[in-house]
């Protein structure tokens, strides 16, 4: 098959592309990441991208549909439709860079009394004569053992393999660090101990470097995971490892790449060595914990949707690849059940769920979104497949929280007024703004509660068939296309509200309260930080508490993370957590359906058996 030339701007690079290949494989090979939420199957039109010079293959069936005769003009082609014809040049919009998003990486500021799962020993031995030639490794745990009445019969072969040179060069003294009875580490006395906590998401990754001994954290940072690139939701990159194991060990290795450039850098910024990282605690969602550990994955996509392990686990960090001191571990706590992961939990161990005053619901939204119920002891967890939307995908203009997107919108049936993130020029919409967006054009009177535009607005409009409302005009994008918010749009949104606002009714009911019962409602990361709870209750999505019952707690599960690091009470209290959930299958309730079709209405509204008490201008 004959090769072309593809040349990929802004970001300058070039490559050989088979005329069979399109231009988003392309694209990852050459390690260019441009943003593909449902993976390459032509679904979620978030691949734009604009051919300059050259020839690709005639528009596909799903270009068709997704790009307006004028855009196709204008050579917009979505990357995972296209294939090359001749040597191209592409430019890929700001929208379509699968890098560069906002990453929320802070959260909740928990003190707890340092309790960490590795002790630190400072030790001075006896150096061997011919009267006394025992063993150095024997020696070492002799006296370990003896001063401080401990049990140790193991040591790391990593410690064993330096360990003679080491304590000679440091003149028979040395800190020995001990997890559960064996020697993980040794090093010069006095030395740090420093922890790495990892909230590994479906999009972002979030890392923080703690020092063990007094809990405080040293440095933060957040990147992308790059796993995006093989498909921005779980269901696509599952598929992906179920049609080829190698796509598994490849997504295994880009997370594993990128985990360890961000521990680098961590290190980087405290002025700290990576082998001073004793101990790591990942958290993540059921699928990112299976990835990342080599676990089969088939059949969390399958019915019933079980996981392959819900333990705890405790694996070294070599085994899988991760920078820290060779004989270090990496904690990963209980998966809560089925989709549902320990991220979840960790998010309920940082929020002291246990102290929430009255019947509390929280939530953490994303492509799928955990919602647990609290009432006193008891525990109600349950899932929902809420889609990309409020991360901008399935959105016409939509993209993440990145440099140029619109983030909070404010409008009258004659204005608007839009903030963007960095206040940089317009690019697109991401799913606060989306969020807003509906709110707004509910709010001035333009689209009804069925989500249903009225025609006799001057910004409505009908392109290639679709109708749609006039955001921003290319003037105001130096002759940029306009962006635009389409009637699909609004309809992706319902859907996405719709399966977050049923999980929370559908929770209610199985134990026997009503929305109007509720205290509280806790709200989790990334996008649960950046919404404006007016909106999300104006539209439905959140029922019509007053504002004060909402509390948005930010990176909650990475807060939990680094709790479970410094604290093995915190270990156990999460296990506790896991042990007395109760979990509540949304697809087997007979009125999901029904409730389904309530909640996608427009507005703000109790719910009550699938019947809706709207709100009038409250």
């Amino acid at each position: 098959m004959k090769s072309r030339t593809i040349e990929f701007q802004p970001v300058g690079q070039k490559g050989q592309c088979r005329e069979d290949e399109s231009l988003l494989d392309c694209a990852r090979r050459l390690g260019i990441g441009i943003s593909s939420v449902c993976g390459g199957w032509g679904a979620c039109y978030t691949c734009r991208v604009k051919v300059i010079t050259g020839a690709l293959s005639e528009p596909t069936p799903g270009e068709l549909e997704a790009l307006s005769a004028q855009e196709l003009g204008e050579g917009w082609r979505l990357a995972c439709q296209a294939k090359p014809a001749g040597d191209c040049q592409i430019i890929i919009p700001a929208e379509s860079m699968s890098t560069s998003q906002r990453i929320y990486v802070e959260g909740l500021e928990v003190s707890v009394p340092p309790e960490p799962a590795i002790k630190a020993y400072h030790l001075q031995l006896t150096a061997p004569s011919l009267s006394d030639q025992q063993a150095d490794a024997d020696r070492l745990l002799k006296t370990l053992n003896e001063q401080y009445q401990l049990h140790c019969r193991k040591i790391d072969i990593s410690v064993l393999r330096s360990l003679s040179p080491q304590i000679r060069d440091w003149n028979w003294e040395c800190q020995t660090s001990v997890r559960d009875g064996e020697v993980i580490a040794l090093s010069p006395w006095p030395s740090r101990q420093l922890g790495l906590a990892v909230d590994l998401g479906t999009t972002t990754m979030a890392g923080y470097l703690v020092d063990l001994s007094s809990g405080q954290t040293l440095a933060t940072e957040g990147v992308m995971n790059p796993q995006i690139s093989y498909g921005e939701d779980i269901i696509s990159r599952i598929n992906r490892v179920t049609k080829s194991p190698r796509e598994g060990i490849r997504l295994q290795k880009c997370v594993v790449d990128k985990l360890n450039e961000l521990t680098a850098s961590l290190c980087s910024k405290a002025d700290v060595s990576v082998d001073s990282i004793v101990e790591a605690v990942v958290v993540g969602n059921t699928a990112m914990h299976h990835l990342l550990l080599g676990l089969p994955v088939k059949q969390l996509a399958l019915t019933p949707f079980t996981a392959a392990t819900g333990l705890a686990l405790d694996v070294k960090a070599c085994e899988l690849g991760i920078n820290m001191t060779p004989g270090a571990y990496v904690h990963f706590p209980p998966i809560m059940t089925g989709f549902v992961g320990s991220d979840h939990a960790a998010m309920l161990l940082a929020t002291n769920m246990h102290q929430a005053e009255g019947l509390t619901v929280f939530l953490d939204i994303g492509t799928n979104t955990e919602i647990s119920l609290v009432n006193g002891d008891e525990i109600t967890t349950t899932s929902c497949a809420s889609g990309p939307a409020f991360e901008g995908g399935h959105i016409k203009h939509g993209m993440r929280a990145a440099i140029g997107a619109i983030e909070r919108l404010r409008m009258t049936r004659d204005d608007i007024n839009y903030q963007t993130i960095d206040e940089s020029p317009p690019v697109g919409i991401c799913g606060s703004g989306a969020l807003d967006a509906m709110a707004q054009l509910h709010l001035a009177g333009i689209i009804d509660n069925s989500g249903r535009f009225l025609s006799d607005h001057p910004r409505i409009r009908t392109t290639n068939n679709q109708v749609e409302f006039l955001l921003v005009n290319r003037e105001e994008r130096e002759g940029q296309s306009d962006i635009v918010v389409t009637q699909k749009d609004v309809r992706e949104l319902q859907l996405a509200k719709a399966a977050i606002r049923t999980g929370i009714n559908l929770l209610l009911e199985a134990n026997g309260f009503t929305e109007e019962q509720l205290g509280q409602i806790v709200i989790a990361g990334s996008f649960g930080s950046y919404i404006d709870v007016s909106s999300a209750v104006g539209v439905g999505l959140l029922p019509p508490l007053p504002l004060n019952c909402f509390r948005q707690v930010g990176n909650a599960a990475g807060t939990g993370a680094k709790l479970a690091l410094v604290s093995l009470s915190k270990r156990k209290e999460a296990r506790d957590i896991v042990a007395r959930t109760h979990y509540v299958e949304l697809a087997s309730n007979p009125d999901f359906k029904k409730m389904f079709l309530v909640t996608g209405h427009v507005g703000k509204y109790w719910l009550r058996h699938n019947e809706r008490k709207m709100i009038e201008n409250g």
